[in-house]
């Protein structure tokens, strides 16, 4: 896309992910796959060496990441990753049944057939993931790879995406990833997602809606098992550190 100042053409930016974008991705990814666990410490120098990056996209990233509360910083310790209790992880995921019911709702009569057919497209490439078919664990990629981000995208409603898609989005995506490592989960997700598609493409509000609360409460209902189980695995995580130190020692710069 062009525009023209005067007789001067101007070229559009093109826009492209910066070096913290990409990196903030990797964390939550880390994350999200439990490479890096709750309680568990970083190095920022470690960690920019292992990401191939310098210190200032790292910095940055974990600043985004701080500010949506997957990342807390506490003094004299250093970076850790967040660990919500389990009671603070079902709130949000109840909050979620009722948010994204409402979402889809919306999305059966306001979104268009072309943004339906990219759902349907969406899903089969899901489908054929290798982790899913061997039910490993359902990862989405951010944005218009991720099912329920169209979905909340396709609601048309401003104040939903902003409470969907700001701060809890990432944080959400985490524990979606989760739940779905739960045996059978993976499959299960994937087949509830296409029932949610062929409720919107009927354009029946009222099914579309109770999909996607199906759908939202079996994921609560595996992700409090995950996060017992988790808590049980990795009862000493705060002792970790990502880098080989003593927790209680501080980052060296």
């Amino acid at each position: 896309m062009s525009g023209t100042v005067g007789a001067m053409p101007i070229e559009a930016i093109e826009k492209r992910a910066s070096l913290s974008d990409i990196a903030m991705e990797r964390l939550v990814d880390a994350v999200s796959r439990g490479e890096l666990v709750p309680g568990e410490r970083f190095q920022e120098a470690a960690l920019a060496r292992q990401l191939g990056i310098s210190r200032g996209p790292l910095r940055e990233a974990i600043r985004r990441l701080e500010g949506r509360n997957l990342l807390v910083r506490v003094p004299h310790v250093g970076v850790m990753v967040a660990s919500p209790s389990p009671e603070e992880v079902l709130d949000l995921f109840m909050m979620r049944e009722a948010l994204e019911g409402l979402a889809c709702r919306l999305a059966a009569e306001r979104m268009t057939d072309g943004e339906l057919d990219e759902i349907d497209a969406v899903l089969a490439r899901h489908g054929e993931q290798p982790d899913v078919t061997s039910g490993n664990g359902y990862y989405q990629f951010p944005g218009d790879q991720d099912f329920h981000y169209r979905i909340i995208r396709g609601s048309r409603s401003a104040r939903l995406e902003e409470l969907l898609l700001g701060e809890l989005y990432h944080f959400m995506r985490i524990f979606r990833y989760q739940s779905s490592v739960e045996p059978g989960r993976a499959q299960a997700a994937h087949t509830e997602h296409v029932d949610v598609a062929r409720a919107l493409r009927r354009r029946d509000p009222d099914a579309a809606e109770a999909a996607m609360r199906l759908h939202t409460a079996h994921a609560r209902l595996s992700i409090a098992r995950a996060v017992e189980q988790a808590r049980a695995r990795h009862g000493d995580g705060g002792n970790r550190d990502r880098g080989g130190t003593d927790r209680g020692n501080k980052d060296q710069e």
